[in-house]
């Protein structure tokens, strides 16, 4: 620069006083070292870092900042292994005790647990998490969750069926008798007092107690998990507000001083966080306590305890009674009425004192006070002979049942682990129990039921043995011919007897049979059916009821009263309201038409109009020697229902609510259509079988379209397979065949990547083997369906595929599912279609010479006001052909629909054209023409249209 260094160094000092913000030099193969000394001198002024590069003089590069910092330390590290190799070589004579000694005293300073292995991030700070909840212990926990609790106590569940034994003296036959089940139908089953009762077994009741046991017991698994995880597998569960944790730190803990500060680290991280008070008490042979009193779980304090623990060292023997006095006499804290709730002992062995001195010292201070001292036994090696050994020994075993009395002695919870895991837990022993209990009182249900059936099956054995009558030989009947014809004498013979009979034989009351009838049986054989016999008879109910015989004289003294008469159905139909779903299901386009098809709903017009009341009729008239059309042919519309002529008696308004319905239902469908041209379903159609294969043309022909078809294979995977969880394989065909695995593989994350990576190396070349590709996917006994995309003809004779995919396909009945990418060849189409119905699969064809999705969003935003614009494009698959037939069938019948509420427009206005002026005289003949039209609706039995014809009249008549 132009200035000096040394203004410049001043400049940038005083501008940058208080600032904090260095600059940064490079200097760029400078060749003047004065300018470089500038640099690094403005670089050093400000705090900032001096960089150096120069392609002719590497030496210059070693001056930048960050080099320079290396160079010196690597320098210290040569100069401390040179005198190592002079103190070898005994070259540094007295000096070398005084290094030692200096060694020796530095390393004194340091804590023990620096010496050994930590897990990594043992001295950052805590990552406290506080939790939401206050936790109970396993005594509380199961009161409120545990089988009494929840009335599934077996003997609660069965109390209300069970009867205890009686027994009785009887005076009158002296002597005792016992209470006794008719034909044994109870089962006899112990009862929990010893005692045996009856009781009544309920097969379903046991079934929905089964049931709800089996989710009791995952609750309770559930339960042990969640003791057996984080902080609580070392401490167990933290309950109290208020504790004290009391660490062993003695000398036989010197190897496990780090396992003791992770420990520690857990539970102030996990179970602390949410405490209104604690303190941290470790004892050897002296006491040694975080703070004088309990303090707030604050982060702060947290912080600062573990910061405390990490300086922990381990020394002397374990003076327990020592550190539970501090916590349980702590004047200060009694001061200020703060009372410590729960101790939690953290040691490997037995204490200093006699566990009877101990016992009664813990149950004299925690009597009265509500304090729960809670042991919990790590379990470490035993202990080396040459090593320190504690003031009081025990093994293993005795060192668990003594601190099992400390804890149990104050109401408090034992808990013993090793680094394996838990060896006893009294928080967990109490969940087991339960479990045990759920297994107890599933297999006494087992043994009811299994003795219920055991009885039934003795009582019922002898009808295993009987079969069914084998059924009798049809013959059929033949009809009798007819009977001769009676001559004109036998008949008036007849007739004679039958008046004679009629004189003679009493009246025969009405609850007596009727006289048989020989001659009538004999004119029908049995074998003749009535023609009305498949027609339901219409029933009338009615109730009968005695008279007083000696006033009434007539009849048999009954009455009858008729209560229900018989409804005539009607042959009307209504419009439907369909209900069609939301959600797009994964189906092909057959299976969901034959739910939501209009014939499905009910929405099929020609059903409609077309029913038996709706018939057009004429009669011949004898008198006026031509034939008639009936009444109500003048007031309902004509209509012709492939090729009959119906009359049409859908109304206006529900000819109106019918357009309105199936607009409705021809809005789904196309967004239907929508969601099959969208996403991947438009190249590849929907994939509705869970275990499939994927065959990919890679023939040269298919170079213009690889990086498309490179992005639809990928959009598939994401879109449908991995969705769906479809097991998947691919196999790309030209001149040889390769699979990307060898067999289907499920749609997890790391399969999907490694397929769209394998599909990304695809290149096209070659020929169309599409033959050897179809073998290469029957090879594969794990696949439902194979999707064959192909933008051609194969190699080999098209009658020749075929015939062999029929053969591997004979007996395993294998969709094969054809994609037409991009083809306009008719042939190839055609063999791709003839393909797929024969092998039961779907075509699908890809192209882009029209826009479907045009088609269906026009008709949404510009509704159906016309049935022909715009025009349904040809759609060739077979999903999107099928739910275009039905797209047009819905567009049909709307406009027949306004057609023919059009036609009742016609007539109205016709016949206010034709009608004279309102006068006396034409108001009679009116009245007269409608009277007569009412006449000839009785006559005919046509009563169902008479309201429709005073509706259409205005109703005054």
């Amino acid at each position: 620069p132009d200035q000096s260094a040394e203004l410049l160094c001043d400049y940038i000092y005083q501008m940058g006083v208080g600032r904090n913000i260095p600059l940064h030099a490079v200097a760029y193969d400078c060749s003047n070292h004065m300018t470089n000394l500038t640099l690094r001198s403005l670089a050093e002024a400000s705090g900032g870092r001096y960089h150096c590069y120069t392609a002719s003089c590497e030496e210059q590069i070693y001056t930048g900042t960050d080099i320079s910092i290396i160079l010196k330390e690597i320098q210290k590290v040569q100069e401390i292994i040179n005198r190592i190799k002079e103190m070898r070589q005994g070259m540094m004579g007295s000096a070398l005790i005084s290094i030692m000694d200096e060694i020796s005293t530095e390393v004194s300073k340091l804590p023990q647990s620096r010496f050994l292995p930590r897990p990594p991030g043992h001295d950052s700070p805590l990552k406290i998490e506080f939790q939401k909840f206050h936790p109970k212990t396993s005594v509380e926990w199961i009161r409120q969750h545990g089988l009494k609790a929840k009335k599934l106590d077996l003997y609660q569940v069965l109390a209300p069926n069970a009867y205890s034994y009686k027994e009785e003296f009887i005076p009158i036959i002296k002597k005792a008798v016992q209470s006794q089940v008719h034909e044994k139908a109870m089962v006899q089953f112990q009862w929990h007092d010893g005692s045996v009762k009856n009781v009544h077994v309920d097969m379903s009741q046991l079934f929905e107690y089964q049931k709800q046991l089996a989710a009791t017991v995952s609750l309770y698994e559930s339960r042990i998990d969640w003791l057996a995880s984080g902080s609580r597998r070392i401490f167990g569960t933290v309950v109290e507000k208020n504790i004290v944790i009391l660490v062993d730190v003695s000398v036989s803990n010197v190897s496990y001083l780090v396992h003791i500060q992770h420990s520690l680290r857990l539970l102030m991280e996990q179970q602390i966080g949410n405490k209104e008070f604690f303190n941290i008490i470790a004892f050897g042979s002296a006491t040694i306590a975080w703070r004088p009193t309990m303090m707030k779980p604050t982060a702060k304090n947290l912080q600062d305890a573990w910061r405390w623990v990490l300086d922990l060292q381990c020394g002397g023997s374990r003076n327990f009674l020592s550190a539970f006095r501090m916590a349980v006499e702590n004047e200060e804290e009694l001061s200020h009425k703060t009372t410590v709730e729960g101790i939690y002992l953290f040691t490997s062995g037995v204490p200093d004192q006699h566990i009877d001195s101990c016992t009664a010292y813990i149950e004299e201070c925690t009597s009265g006070r509500g304090i729960k001292l809670h042991a919990i036994l790590f379990n470490v090696d035993d202990y080396d002979a040459n090593g320190a050994i504690p003031g009081r020994y025990a093994n293993i075993t005795r060192t668990a049942e003594c601190l099992r009395s400390l804890s149990h002695c104050s109401g408090g919870r034992f808990h013993w682990i090793r680094e394996t895991g838990i060896i006893e837990s009294d928080d967990i022993q109490y969940v087991t129990s339960e479990v045990d209990k759920c297994l107890n009182f599933s297999r006494k249900v087992q043994m009811l039921v299994d003795s219920v059936k055991k009885k039934y099956r003795e009582r019922y054995h002898h009808y295993e043995d009987m079969k069914a009558l084998p059924a009798p030989e049809y013959t059929k009947l033949k009809a009798l011919p007819p009977p001769p014809r009676p001559s004109l004498k036998q008949i008036k013979a007849k007739e004679g007897d039958s008046d004679d009979e009629k004189k003679v034989s009493p009246q025969r009351p009405a609850s007596a049979k009727s006289p048989d009838k020989p001659l009538l049986s004999l004119r029908r054989p049995v074998s003749a059916k009535d023609p009305m016999e498949r027609v339901k008879n219409k029933k009338i109910l009615r109730s009968s009821f005695f008279m007083d015989a000696t006033k009434n004289k007539v009849g048999d003294g009954t009455g009858t009263v008729y209560k229900k008469y018989p409804e005539t159905k009607s042959v009307r139909k209504i419009v439907a309201r369909p209900t069609l779903p939301d959600q797009e299901d994964v189906m092909t386009t057959k299976e969901w038409i034959r739910i939501y098809s209009l014939s499905k709903l009910k929405m099929d017009l020609n059903k409609l109009v077309a029913g038996p009341d709706c018939k057009h009729q004429e009669n011949h008239v004898k008198s006026l020697s031509k034939t008639v059309s009936a009444k109500y042919c003048d007031i309902f519309p004509s209509i012709n229902v492939k090729g009959t002529i119906k009359h049409l008696q859908l109304l206006p308004h529900e000819l109106e609510e019918y357009e309105v319905q199936v607009e409705r239902v021809l809005r789904r469908y196309l967004k239907r259509l929508q969601w099959l041209l969208s996403g991947s379903r438009r190249v590849f159609g929907t994939v509705v079988h869970k275990k499939c294969i994927f065959l990919i043309d890679t023939s040269g022909s298919m170079e213009p379209y690889m990086e498309e078809l490179k992005r639809e294979l990928a959009s598939l995977i994401w879109d449908q397979l991995y969705r769906q969880g479809v097991k998947f394989n691919m196999v790309q065909f030209s001149g040889a065949c390769d699979a990307w695995k060898s067999n289907v593989q499920p749609a997890t994350q790391e399969n999907c990547h490694d397929a769209i990576k394998w599909t990304s190396r695809l290149e096209a070349s070659g020929n169309t083997c599409t033959l050897e590709a179809l073998k290469m996917a029957f090879a594969d006994y794990d696949i439902d369906a194979i999707y064959l995309l192909t933008d051609g003809k194969p190699d080999t004779s098209t009658s020749m595929v075929l015939r062999e995919v029929s053969k591997m396909n004979e007996d395993r009945h294998v969709q094969v599912n054809a994609i037409s990418f991009n083809c306009s060849d008719n042939t190839a189409n055609n063999f791709l279609r003839l393909l797929a119905t024969e092998t039961g699969g779907r075509y699908h064809r890809c192209q882009s010479d029209f826009d479907a999705q045009l088609f269906a969003h026009k008709l949404l935003s510009e509704g159906f006001a016309d049935s022909e614009y715009p025009h349904l494009p040809d759609l060739e698959g077979d999903d999107l052909r099928r739910l275009g037939e039905e797209i047009a069938l819905a567009r049909k019948y709307i406009a027949q629909a306004r057609q023919y509420r059009s036609l009742y427009n016609t007539k109205t206005t016709s016949t206010e054209k034709q009608q004279p002026k309102d006068s006396a005289v034409s108001k009679q003949i009116r009245k007269y023409l409608i009277s007569s039209l009412c006449f000839w609706v009785f006559f005919y039995g046509l009563t169902p249209f008479l309201s429709r014809i005073l509706a259409i009249h205005g109703g005054q008549y």
